[in-house]
């Protein structure tokens, strides 16, 4: 995912220039409509050419700068008169990592606590479904500005949404013995997860005024969005702001455990010591940009959720497994190439022999096992095996596993997809760019290198557009009637399943939730969305299994 810039600098001021002009030209002729009251004060927003009202760059946290840097989120100050609320915040500090992210947020600070609200309604009394919006990113990048994520196409569906800023790599999630230490609840780290349940509870609090329902608010995500959202769930500090849940590719119930709190606050002391701080004081001193910097140099470790004893009390596999997670509808799912054949395969040519070493180095005695499940004899069978085999160690057994454990200990509706339609070609104006990583793009190709083939399936991130209603907001693919045709299909689905718990509706596909102990339902979404019944459990009781040897 991620930023190489994909849009000229001039689109991006005129993108960015767009909401300031319509909130001065609206919000002059009737400013009142354009205000809501909530619990730190007025806010002024702006409405947008739809009739959708936007609400953008809304604090729902103090900054948490100084000596709140590495803190739990505290309350956002009271403003007095009427504070504007017309431009996105600034994003989370973050090294340019993904080619697929576009920002119109207002440059990059720690003071990036803020939230963004479309709402359809016209007063407080509505009371419509909320869609609270996580952004992916691998928990180092992303941003609510970003065009995909836009809340209008599903305010227009009669939802207000939210999308939500939260502290980002080692800003969100390093962890410290001192850290530990002088903390109230005696945990540290996982301050991005915090930053999205503050969030909740500002909904739970505030959402009413923008005609939201607060006891109706559905999380959402994709990627470490998605992860964010399966913590949420499990975390007894989030679970009852939720009514339900949406995960697109990626949870918390991974092959590899969550990390334990004493294991990763070396590694913050480990940071530390490399950047010449001795003490905590020291650490938070030191300005902003060069922590940032410091995180890309070669060896430094990598910082992530931890299991805390606080925001988590234990490891989110055995919160859910107990049945202890939020118990509320959940619609989850991945794509159908979230991972390329060369994950496997390296530099080696796709062929049945090249397959069968590649599995014996990786796999060792067990490579047969593997080798019964994935199988493959011909040159595509090959790319097809092994494309499955690396988006399942990737992302779906996480999802899989997330979507089995939650439909036998919630009691509640669960409705599995797998999202297959490829994006289609760039457009013409994207001269030599070409495919990168999780769905990005290469700008500036050699035009003499060799073309990376097209995705034979949907890659890592490709569904989001669709699942929002937001293909309009990306430049870079020559959209088809029939990206259209399944954008519509993905998001009505989504919305029915927002308002209600259920994703079935008038004219869709009937998509039945999953029965504990009877062979799963997937929801294949593409030009030809059909259901299928699944036949890959036993690859995932295998790589289960060998994961715990």
């Amino acid at each position: 995912m991620k930023s190489i810039k994909i849009l000229s600098l001039a689109c991006l001021l005129a993108v960015a220039w767009l909401p300031v002009s319509l909130a001065q030209t609206k919000t002059s002729g009737s400013p009142a409509a354009n205000q809501v009251k909530t619990a730190n004060g007025l806010l002024a927003g702006t409405t947008e050419k739809s009739g959708i009202r936007s609400f953008k760059g809304v604090p729902f946290a103090a900054a948490p700068v100084g000596d709140l840097r590495w803190r739990e989120p505290q309350p956002a100050k009271n403003w007095q008169g009427v504070r504007k609320a017309t431009q996105f915040g600034p994003r989370a500090m973050q090294l340019a990592l993904f080619g697929d992210m576009n920002f119109r947020s207002n440059g990059m600070n720690e003071d990036c606590l803020y939230l963004n609200v479309w709402t359809p309604a016209k007063t407080g009394q509505e009371r419509l479904p909320v869609l609270v919006y996580f952004y992916g990113g691998g928990f180092v990048a992303g941003d609510g500005s970003e065009p995909r994520y836009d809340g209008e196409s599903m305010a227009q569906k009669g939802i207000v949404a939210v999308t939500v800023n939260y502290r980002l790599g080692v800003f969100g999630f390093m962890t410290h013995p001192e850290l530990t230490k002088e903390s109230p609840n005696k945990a540290s780290g996982n301050y991005g997860l915090l930053d999205q349940s503050a969030a909740l509870k500002w909904v739970k609090q505030n959402i009413a005024a923008f005609g939201g329902d607060p006891n109706k608010v559905t999380i959402a995500g994709e990627s470490a969005g998605s992860f964010s959202v399966s913590a949420q769930m499990a975390s007894p500090l989030s679970k009852n702001l939720i009514a339900g849940a949406i995960g697109e590719s990626g949870s918390l119930l991974s092959l590899q455990p969550t990390t334990a709190l004493a294991q990763a606050e070396q590694n913050g002391v480990t940071f530390a010591t490399g950047l010449g701080a001795t003490s905590l004081a020291a650490l938070r001193a030191l300005p902003a940009d060069q922590i940032l910097q410091a995180t890309s140099k070669p060896g430094t470790p990598r910082f992530s959720v931890v299991v805390d004893g606080y925001f988590f009390p234990k490891a989110p596999s055995e919160i859910f497994t107990s049945g202890q997670q939020a118990k509320v509808p959940l619609l989850a799912g991945w794509n159908s190439e979230e991972s390329g054949y060369r994950a496997i395969l390296g530099q080696e040519a796709p062929t049945a022999e090249n397959y069968k070493k590649a599995l014996e180095k990786q796999f060792g005695e067990r490579a047969g096992e593997v080798l019964k499940l994935y199988p493959a004899t011909t040159e595509d069978e090959v790319i097809q095996a092994a494309t499955a085999l690396a988006g399942d160690r990737f992302i779906g057994y996480s999802t899989w596993k997330w979507i089995d454990v939650h439909s036998q200990t919630s009691g509640k509706p669960v409705y599995r997809y797998m999202y297959s339609r490829p994006r289609p070609e760039m457009t013409p104006e994207m001269g030599n760019a070409t495919a990168g990583l999780a769905g990005g793009v290469i700008r500036n190709a050699d035009p003499n290198a060799k073309k990376t083939p097209p995705a034979r399936g949907a890659v890592h991130s490709a569904e989001i557009e669709y699942a929002m209603g937001n293909l309009a907001t990306n430049k870079v693919y020559a959209w088809t009637p029939d990206d259209h045709k399944v954008s519509a299909l993905m998001q009505n689905y989504f919305a029915n399943f927002i308002k209600t718990g259920n994703p079935n509706g008038k004219g869709l596909p009937t998509w039945p939730a999953l029965k504990p102990g009877s062979p799963a339902s997937v929801m294949n979404i593409d030009v030809n969305t059909r259901l299928e019944t699944d036949k890959t459990r036993e690859r995932y009781l295998l790589l289960e299994n060998m994961a715990k040897k």
